[in-house]
Order: structure tokens, then sequence, then C-alpha cells
């Protein structure tokens, strides 16, 4: 549904009011489409001199995150201070349980709050948005504790919204892919090393090179690259050329197996991995679902189905060579489908 402008430009003209409120701003600026558009709104209510963005650096930050956030920052002629943060320090952090963002949002959180009273800056923002409320989100629960305010929460701003404000700003990270850290693609209960964490920006750079995809993500599970990419964009891995492309740009970043998605990218696809679900229709994981052969023949299917990752959460069909375009067109659904009903959190397509 179109966003009302009408009551779009009042929840803009409230989030103004509350920012002038606020007299000075430090606001945790990732350079993404809810970090840059807030950023902007500051400066436009409260001028520049009393705004600071400042961008937390660590290896989870990607760097094509870092060249926006900077690009947008000059354009909008905000100030903009780079720190280091030391998330990796916390052992909390590096074991990777199903509340990591929290770690990670206490370790920025704290810094921010520490700056803005050596220089003087009333409040500390963030750029969470409406929308994050129906999500899995540990790290709000940072924010609270420490004072941190969101602001584009408080006037009900969703994520369609900002990124019509931000097109009417001329912003360029209106229409930008969202970007969550790298350490969103790794699997809970895998260990977040920067080791894994270059390893998996270094495949979706290379990935990115290859075609324009809607949404792209590299998901780590135990050594093994999930690849999600827009539903719209799986029928292109049917291509062998872009196929063997991009087999090559997961070998050459380092991952000895990959496999694609088939039900594509979807928001908070890890948090799926938390949630119970049966998994009686596979073995034990690494094993291989014996009773898989009969309802993959009647859909004219020769495949396996095999479990990967740290739980045995990733169902993997291998197919045949005749067989692999087919489950990524006219046969994903009833396959998606049948797996679903068994339990399987994560259905996808062996790629090598």
């Amino acid at each position: 549904m179109k966003p009302d402008l009408g009551i779009l430009e009042q929840k803009e003209r409230t989030l103004h009011a509350r920012l002038r409120e606020c007299a000075s701003v430090i606001i945790g600026y990732s350079g993404g489409v809810d970090s840059a558009y807030l950023a902007k709104a500051a400066v436009d209510a409260l001028g520049g001199g009393r705004v600071l963005a400042v961008t937390g650096l660590s290896p989870s930050y990607p760097a094509v995150q870092l060249d926006m956030a900077r690009r947008v920052a000059a354009e909008i002629e905000i100030p903009h201070l780079e720190i280091e943060t030391r998330e990796f320090d916390d052992p909390n952090y590096v074991a990777n349980p199903t509340n990591r963002c929290y770690f990670c949002k206490a370790e920025l959180f704290g810094r921010l709050v520490r700056l803005a009273r050596e220089r003087g800056y009333a409040v500390v923002l963030d750029g969470s948005n409406a929308d994050d409320l129906d999500d899995h989100r540990p790290g709000q629960a940072a924010a609270r504790e420490l004072g941190v305010r969101s602001p584009l929460q408080e006037v009900g701003l969703g994520k369609a919204e900002i990124r019509l404000l931000s097109r009417r700003a001329g912003l360029p990270t209106w229409d930008v892919p969202a970007s969550p850290c790298l350490a969103s693609r790794v699997a809970y209960g895998s260990a977040v090393t920067p080791q894994r964490l270059q390893r998996i920006e270094a495949a979706e750079s290379r990935l990115r090179d290859l075609y324009d995809w809607s949404e792209l993500r590299v998901r780590y599970h135990d050594g093994l690259a999930r690849l999600e990419v827009g539903v719209e964009d799986l029928s292109r891995l049917a291509d062998p050329r872009l196929r063997a492309q991009t087999v090559a740009a997961l070998k050459t970043s380092g991952f000895a197996r990959a496999c694609v998605d088939l039900q594509g990218y979807r928001r908070g696809a890890l948090n799926e991995a938390s949630e119970s679900g049966g998994t009686e229709a596979l073995s034990a994981a690494g094993g291989r679902m014996t009773p898989a052969g009969s309802w993959l023949e009647r859909l004219g299917l020769h495949a396996t189905i095999e479990r990967a990752g740290t739980d045995g959460e990733v169902a993997i069909v291998s197919p045949d060579s005749g067989s692999f375009a087919r489950l990524l067109t006219e046969q994903r659904a009833p396959v998606v489908a049948h797996c679903s009903e068994s339990g399987e959190r994560y259905v996808t397509l062996k790629l090598y």
C-alpha cells in the first residue's frame, strides 16, 4: 500500500520537532537507509553544528557500507567520526548466541554514550525504525538500558516510509538493499570470527560483480555457504554460465561447499534456525535422507537429500545434471513445500 503523503509529512514534522527537543545529538550511523535518513533529518532540524554522526568500525562492518556512509555524510555536510569498536573482545559476542546483537550494541552504544558525555552532546540516537519492533532485535534492549533513543520508531516511521522520505530528500540510500552487519550471516552457535566474516564479505562482493541481484546474502553454516538471492533471481542460476561463475566466486572466497536456498531471500532467515522444528525426515546431521527417493521420483527428479550445518539445519537437495534447472523453476515450489511440511528449516539446492 502506498503511504499517505499527508500522514508521512506529519510524521516528518513530528520527527523534526522531537529532534529539536534533543538540543544536540550523536547518531549511531552505519550509512544504511535508516541512519542516513535520520542524520539528514537531524541536520535539517538542528543544524550541522549540533549533530555528530559516529560509525563503529569492526570486522563485522562491510567495507561497501563504510563507503556509502562517507559519501552520504559528505553530501549532507554532517560531521562524521569513525571509531573502533571491540565486540570481538567479548566472548559472549564471539560465541554467537541468539542474542549476539545485544553484546554488539552494548559495546557500540556504551562508547557513544561516553563520547556524548565527553563532547557535551545531550542525547544519543540510533536508526531503528517502527518495523524493527516486529523483528528479533536484541540490540534494542541494550539501547534502552543505556538511554539511547530511536526517534524513527517513536514517530512510527517504517522502512517503506523512510525510503520514500529519503527519495524526496535526494539521499542516494533511498533504494539500496538492507545491509545488516556481516555477523548476521553466521548461523547461531557458530563462532563469529574475523576470518569467517572476511570470507563472507569477499564472496558477496564477488557475487555482486557478477549480477545485479535484487537481494543477496551468503550465510555461513559450519563451513557451508548457503546462498540467498531474491526469489525472482533464482531462475537465473539455471543458466550454466552464471552458475559456473557463482560457484567460482564462492570457491575463490574459501567455501569448500555451497548451496542455494530454494525459498529465496527473506528477512531474518537465520532466526528461523532458533525456532523448534521437526527433523524426522532426515537421518543424523551429515547423513542422507533414505525415504526421499519415492516422492522425488514422483516429481520426475533424480536427487538425494542430505543434511548439513551446525545442527543439521540445512537440507540439501543434490540433483543429477538433468534435474538442476527444473528444481530452480517448475519443481521448486513442490520440493520446498514437501520439505517444509517435514519441518526442515532451510531447503536448498547443492551448487557444489
